[in-house]
């Protein structure tokens, strides 16, 4: 009887996606239930899965039940890409001529910021200075589907949720594509002063803020339009910067590229329009980007979205090159080489590349299949240096874990990618514990009223203090994990 009972308890746990009640152990695994066990997670849905690195099961809990797992996705995305597109996969983006016109073509390139659009039109100016014809934008690439379909409209004018196109750029070296930088600075009069970066017309601002104290400064573009109103307070001499999105990336793309034209000398008398460059059309300038081996930094340590969706829709092409890039393409691709790798895809639902869409599905187990089989991958070294590392100081090494974890044995040892949307936080990468032992953990929870970030931060922790013989399971004795459904291949 009482063995019933503890199984209808379990199973009413599991259906109800809280933690199933483990069995007294100690070591890491007692460690680790008494952390995810605790009053913050009452009511809350954890999944974690830790392996050796052979793969053999350290630590399980709810692994095979699926959850939302945030930026986590971008880890999916970033190994698809690799497997797809390759690590030394390059961006193009073309500038050709015929007739009286100018033709600007983009392939997706996240990473074109004002000085690169400069030295393409530094190049063009070497060959000609004066186009009596049009500035033609081909950004038929991909489709001309610029946002994820399940998006929060609410989110439309932030950097993180800009429109996807094949012809954008990035408003700084940390590569923010598709949004422009709002740079305030508190003034002795009672407006601050307000400039936009790159310069554009393609938005228009709206200034509201006032001079006061702190810097409590807001900027929001209009639901479907180009104005941005600028709210808010900030201290005279303080400075800021608030990242917007624009409406049409490829517009204000092309107004940089015109800038930077006239910069050098060169002039285009007529207007900016859309249409494909014909192939009899003469190549002036072509602009290449950096390997997606490098390009995987910014968007795992930054947990860049734009990047995500860009490589999505770029994976897309090369899946179908007749067709246009699209995320339907792309996230069929993506899946596809997920399976090859050994993920177990009947569990897995991809909404989109980033991790913002809530029709993104995935298990922990998933996870940590995909963290094993990467370590045996050629391009691993580049998988791996893209990762945040936890408690390091530099963005572009530490990411989004650069103030968490310091001054713990997690410090400088964890490298893992973060997950943070409303209700769900997530935490999946690679730690070496105490005694030298190389772990693949995932850790996902979903439904908690507050952060659980700092939870997920001590179960990293937990897993770097800890000792034991590798493949031997956790210590105190292994014992089953608690979650539903099929186990992955």
């Amino acid at each position: 009887m009482r063995r019933a009972r503890a199984l209808v308890v379990a199973v009413a746990a599991t259906l109800l996606g809280v933690p199933a009640p483990a069995a007294a152990s100690g070591g890491v695994a007692g460690d680790l239930d008494r952390i995810l066990t605790g009053a913050a997670l009452a009511g809350a849905t954890v999944a974690v899965d830790v392996r050796d690195a052979g793969g053999v099961a350290v630590y399980q809990r709810n692994s095979g039940l699926r959850v939302l797992p945030a930026s986590n996705q971008k880890l999916l995305t970033a190994a698809a890409a690799l497997e797809v597109l390759g690590p030394a996969y390059r961006f193009r983006t073309t500038v050709r001529a015929r007739g009286g016109d100018l033709h600007l073509r983009g392939q997706g390139d996240p990473t074109l910021t004002v000085a690169r659009f400069d030295r393409l039109a530094a190049a063009v100016a070497r060959s000609r200075t004066r186009f009596s014809g049009r500035l033609v934008v081909d950004d038929t690439w991909f489709d001309r589907v610029p946002l994820g379909l399940d998006w929060s409209w609410q989110d439309e004018s932030f950097g993180y949720t800009a429109p996807v196109s094949a012809l954008t750029f990035a408003a700084n070296e940390r590569f923010d594509t598709g949004a422009v930088e709002i740079r305030y600075r508190g003034a002795g009069g009672r407006r601050p002063s307000v400039t936009v970066w790159p310069p554009t017309g393609s938005v228009r601002v709206l200034n509201r803020a006032v001079t006061g104290r702190g810097d409590s400064v807001r900027a929001v573009r209009a639901h479907g339009g180009r104005t941005v109103t600028v709210t808010g307070s900030v201290a005279p001499g303080r400075t800021g910067t608030a990242l917007v999105s624009v409406p049409d990336p490829a517009v204000t793309a092309a107004g940089v590229f015109r800038a930077a034209l006239r910069r050098h000398g060169v002039t285009v008398a007529g207007r900016t329009v859309r249409g494909p460059a014909p192939r009899t059309a003469r190549t002036l300038a072509t602009g290449v980007s950096a390997p997606l081996r490098e390009i995987l930094r910014p968007m795992l340590k930054l947990s860049h979205n734009g990047i995500a969706e860009t490589l999505v829709k770029a994976m897309g092409r090369a899946a179908t090159p007749a067709k246009p890039g699209s995320w339907p393409t792309g996230l069929a691709a993506a899946t596809a080489a997920l399976g090859r790798l050994g993920v177990d895809t009947r569990l897995l639902t991809m909404g989109d590349g980033s991790g913002l869409s809530r029709r993104n599905w995935v298990t922990a187990r998933q996870i940590t299949t995909l963290l094993t089989v990467a370590r045996r991958r050629p391009w691993f070294p580049a998988f791996r240096a893209a990762l945040p590392v936890a408690g390091a100081a530099d963005p572009l090494v530490g990411g989004t874990l650069r103030h968490r974890m310091r001054g713990t044995a997690a410090a400088g040892n964890v490298r893992a990618k973060t997950g943070t949307l409303t209700g769900v936080n997530a935490l999946s990468g690679y730690v070496t514990t105490r005694d030298g032992r190389h772990l693949t953990f995932a850790a996902l929870i979903n439904g908690a009223l507050t952060s659980a970030s700092p939870i997920l931060d001590r179960v990293a922790v937990a897993l770097a203090e800890s000792t034991g013989t590798p493949g031997a399971g956790p210590p105190g004795g292994k014992r089953r994990d608690p979650s539903p459904g099929r186990k992955p291949r």
